[in-house]
């Protein structure tokens, strides 16, 4: 018998029913649609590439591709690192009749060894420093001395002059940078002064693309009066090859001088090209960097001047890296604060008259809006932004050259003459002239009046670097207690060519005299096994965190 059909239900309803339906799926697409805009776009954004018309475009591609092999390269070596540790722990689970060694004797061991390695590698980096530009001098023909225009005899060395000049047939010449941040009146005051004594070069570095994250904050706070294109770069080409046609063979030039003075960047302006590291933080540049230009010039960089410790604190603030760590912030920044015109400090950062450089920091901290926790005014955090603010490159201020010129002292007229000889100074005088024209400088009434305090004092020989501050000791003795493993990254050579030549097996073998003077025979073979091998593998190995 055939089963009979079963009718298939409707769909039809009424028109109440489906559009309440409707009218209630709309009303979910609406949520969803108020929701996703909340959380922002789910789909990700496309890279837009560098455009074509940005400078240096070929060497940022150059550097992505190189900095995302050296990923790839560090992601293989992990993965075999963690293959080979695998090996190991399979090795001992199957070989049960080696005993493991005793942990804490291996790490107690792996401090000892650390804390030795550490001694051994120590060397002040300022005496690396010193050898540095020791070597940038000796090799280099002509020496530039690079000045801020804004402050130019604060950043005048004697003690190095000095010694360029002791050093042989070397020239020296001045150039003055960041000439865009000071009033043309100004910076013609300062050339006339200057090039009595020395061929001097007015310039104007180009504005670094390459870390766009460090330079994001200078450009936001940037003057307007700040142009992008390079100035004064073809009358330093013709200076330089001018002088290598008299000179008759290939010309070496150095690059000195004080941090933040735009050594590195006025290399990059002159090979169109980011070749060294530059940044808004001082002393990026730590070891010399040769840079050919063409055939017959090549240009050198080296590290800063160092700052000798006798000057003022003034003096201190503006050309010391450390000076933040050696003084205290509001320290620093009293001390530039106290030489600068109260009443254009005022204009120019836009807060009401204030009495001592405390209120001044208050009163900036409530204007940038600085605040700690409860609501009070962050008075060290704003301390720290003029300071950084001063000593960077987007603030305008300016000082008076010296009413009446005298020769310096470490000079003399026949020094003067021989520093100015194989140089065409008429032209130098018209490229000089024609960089001024195209400077478009700020307004005197905009800038910041400053008082200089004079040539700054450096440090030459090594001998006379002086021994660290109690303070700097302490906190290096912390970080030593909480962890015996940080090492100075820029030792690495030093600890790599002690290693090689055995220097730290002395203190193997103290290290377990101390530890182990009445442990069993099997313990310390075992654990002293265990740790040569180590020792073997890779030397940088660290001991304390095998085992926990």
């Amino acid at each position: 018998m055939k089963r009979p059909k079963l009718k298939k239900a409707s769909k039809r309803m009424t028109c109440h029913k489906r559009y309440k339906i409707q009218k209630k799926v709309r009303e979910h697409h609406r949520k969803l649609r108020k929701e996703a805009k909340k959380r922002g776009r789910k789909k990700p954004r496309k890279d837009p590439g560098v455009p074509n018309s940005a400078p240096f475009k070929e060497a940022l591609l150059r550097e992505a591709e190189l900095r995302k092999q050296r990923l790839e390269e560090l992601k293989q070596q992990q993965k075999l690192d963690r293959q080979k540790e695998q090996e190991k722990k399979r090795k001992l689970e199957t070989n049960p009749s080696v005993a493991p060694p005793n942990v804490e004797l291996v790490k107690e061991f792996g401090q000892c060894y650390a804390k030795n390695k550490a001694k051994l590698g120590k060397q002040n980096p300022k005496k690396l420093y010193c050898r540095e530009l020791k070597k940038v001098i000796e090799a280099s023909d002509v020496v530039l001395e690079v000045l801020d225009a804004r402050d130019p005899l604060g950043c005048r060395c004697p003690q190095m002059e000095e010694a360029i000049i002791k050093s042989g047939q070397k020239k020296l010449v001045l150039v003055l940078n960041k000439s865009d941040l000071i009033p043309k009146e100004n910076l013609e005051n300062w050339l006339n002064y200057l090039k009595k004594e020395l061929p001097t070069v007015v310039f104007r570095a180009s504005i670094n693309r390459k870390d766009k994250g460090k330079m994001t904050k200078v450009r936001r706070k940037a003057a307007p009066f700040k142009s992008e294109a390079c100035v004064g770069k073809e009358g330093l080409w013709k200076l330089l090859g001018g002088f290598r046609e008299t000179f008759g063979k290939a010309l070496q030039v150095g690059v000195v001088g004080f941090p933040n003075v735009g050594k590195s960047s006025i290399i990059n302006s002159l090979k169109q090209e980011q070749i060294c590291n530059v940044g808004v933080s001082m002393g990026l540049t730590r070891n010399m960097q040769v840079v050919p230009l063409d055939k017959q010039i090549t240009i050198i960089d080296g590290p800063s001047f160092i700052v000798s410790p006798l000057n003022s604190p003034a003096a201190l603030s503006l050309r010391s890296p450390a000076s933040i760590e050696i003084l205290k912030p509001v320290e620093a920044a009293s001390a530039i604060l106290s030489q600068a015109d109260a009443r254009q400090v005022v204009l120019k950062f836009t807060v009401p008259d204030f009495k001592n450089s405390l209120e001044f920091f208050t009163l900036l901290a409530q204007r940038r809006g600085l605040h700690q926790k409860g609501g009070s005014p962050n008075v060290e955090g704003a301390a720290k932004l003029l300071w950084s603010e001063w000593t960077g490159g987007s603030l305008g201020y300016y000082c008076h050259p010296p009413t009446s010129w005298t020769l310096s002292p470490h000079l003399n007229e026949s020094i003067v003459t021989d520093m100015k000889l194989g140089f065409n100074l008429e032209e130098l005088d018209k490229n000089n002239a024609h960089s001024i024209q195209a400077i478009r400088g700020p307004r005197l009434a905009s800038s910041i009046l400053f008082q200089s305090s004079g040539m700054t004092n450096g440090i030459v020989e090594e001998r006379d670097i002086p021994e660290e501050l109690p303070k700097q000791k302490e906190r290096k003795k912390e970080e030593e207690g909480e962890d015996y493993e940080n090492t100075d990254s820029d030792q690495e050579s030093v600890d790599e060519e002690a290693d090689e030549e055995g220097s730290d097996m002395s203190p193997v073998k103290e290290a377990w005299e101390v530890l182990l003077p009445e442990e069993s025979q099997a313990d310390e073979q075992s654990a002293r096994c265990f740790i040569l091998d180590r020792m073997n593998e890779d030397d940088a190995y660290d001991f304390s965190t095998d085992y926990v």
